[in-house]
Formats: C-alpha cells, structure tokens, sequence
C-alpha cells in the first residue's frame, strides 16, 4: 500500500467540491426560490379566481393542480443543475407512473371525474344533493371522492366516478321551490269550502311567497276522500319549515270548520244465515 498524502487527499476533495459543490449549491437555490415562487403563483391564481367570484372549491382544487405542476418542473430543472440525467431520470420516472396508473385506475377515474364535477360546476360546498346513491349536504369536493352530511349529521364519502355516472340531482340550485303537499277531505264535506280554506292557510303563512302564486286544486276523487293539491311556493332554505307548518296548520284549521280529514276504514257487514 502506498504512503497516505494528505495533500493528495486535500486536492481530491478541492477538485470535487469546486467541480459539484457549486452545481448542488445552484441546485438548492434553485429548488428552495422555484419552491416558494410555485407557491406563490399558485395563491395568486387562487386568490385571482376567488375575486372573479368562482367556486371556491374551484380556486383550490385549480391551486393544487397548479402548485404541483410547478413544482415538479423546478425539481427537474435542480436535478438537471445538479448533474443528474434527467433524460434517464423522466423514462424511469414514466415508467413507474405507468405501472402506478394501471394498479390505481379506479382511483385514476375517480381523479378524472373529480376534475369533471369541479369543472363542471354541478354543484358546490353547501348545497344539497342527491347522487351516486346518497343524499347530504356538500361538505367538501377532492379531487377522488366528494364529501356529504346527511340531515341527521352522518358524513357519507362518495368516490366521485359514481356521482358521474349516475343522475345528479341539485335540491338547492335554485333559490326557490315548490312545497307538494297532498290533503284529503270526505266526500260529505264542501268543496269549496275547503279550498277557501287552504287558500286562506296559506295566504296567512308568511314564508309562503305570493309569485309564483300558491295553487290549490281539486286533485283526485280517492276511494275515501276528495284529495286536494296544495303547492305553495317559499325560498329554498323554508322548504321544510312551510311543508311542517302547513300540514300542522291544516289540520288545526280542519278541526275548527268541521271539515273532516279522512283516514282509510273498512264497513264489516255481518249476516245471520237461516241453517234450514
């Protein structure tokens, strides 16, 4: 074995630090800036989308999508400043991304109906639907699977791929809908007394809006009962509030007129058979 230089091994770790340690100084610098503009691009996009009064589900998801897409970009070009074949580097990298995306395609389609559904706009955080099976308020929209609240505060998961593919139904789009409440009276009682009635219950209600104007029409002549439809209209958040008070109402009121609200019975006729 050769003598040990010291010299030898001073001018061998000079000549690696001057030839690579400038290039992984510059790629950290390139890393740590790239980062923290990637981020604030990122935000500004944000921001920008939230002001132009877009979905804030939207903002995010976009945010996201664009602070990782800027990211990845600076990683390659630190990894490239640093001496690494990045050439290699992306074909390994492509190859584990195919193999990842076969094992993963549920989850892949569940990302693709994600961006679909946001894009899209079908529905926002808050508002109430009913899709992929389920019904609740929206929590929250990833971008694999949208989040609910059902009324009695269960939080249901949903993957998104089954919310595409199937009817979404928007309870609360619109700011208003339309109560349909059904109300049966006997057949020995007044018609219309009973319509002046209902029309008077609702025009006392005051979550009940006047247009569209409240309808309430003879509807069916049921095997026990004449039966009415009654569709006032309210502002969607009193939906339930006027359906329970006008049912509640209407019986109160029934009572007061002698007006009879029927309820399905039976007439059991009995009859004494002569044995001779």
């Amino acid at each position: 074995m050769g003598e040990f230089n010291p010299q030898v091994l001073f001018d061998t770790a000079m000549y690696y630090a001057t030839t690579y340690g400038v290039k992984l100084i510059v790629a950290l610098i390139i890393f740590i800036v790239g980062r923290i503009i990637a981020r604030y691009l990122a935000n500004l996009t944000r921001k920008v989308m939230l002001k132009a009064k877009m979905d804030e589900t939207l903002g995010t998801f976009l945010r996201n999508i664009i602070y990782y897409a800027l990211l990845a970009a600076v990683i390659i070009a630190a990894l490239g400043q640093a001496g690494i074949n990045v050439t290699s580097f992306l074909a390994v990298l492509g190859a584990a991304g195919l193999a990842v995306g076969l094992a993963l395609k549920d989850s892949l389609s569940n990302f693709a109906a994600g961006v679909i559904l946001i894009m899209m706009n079908f529905f926002k955080k808050g508002d109430y639907i009913t899709a992929g099976g389920e019904s609740g308020t929206v929590k929250a929209i990833s971008i694999f699977n949208t989040v609910l609240t059902t009324p009695d505060n269960k939080i249901i998961t949903v993957p998104n791929s089954a919310i595409l593919g199937g009817t979404i139904t928007n309870v609360t789009a619109n700011p208003t809908r339309r109560v349909d409440l059904v109300m049966g009276i006997g057949y020995g009682d007044d018609v219309l007394k009973a319509k002046a009635t209902l029309q008077k219950i609702l025009a006392d209600e005051p979550r009940v809006l006047a247009e569209p104007a409240p309808q309430v029409e003879v509807y069916e002549l049921a095997d026990s009962s004449v039966n009415f439809v009654v569709r006032p209209w309210c502002k969607t958040e009193d939906y339930w509030g006027v359906y329970f008070a006008v049912t509640e109402k209407v019986k109160i009121v029934f009572d007061q007129e002698g007006i009879s609200i029927p309820y399905p019975q039976q007439d059991v006729h009995m009859y004494t058979v002569d044995k001779d």
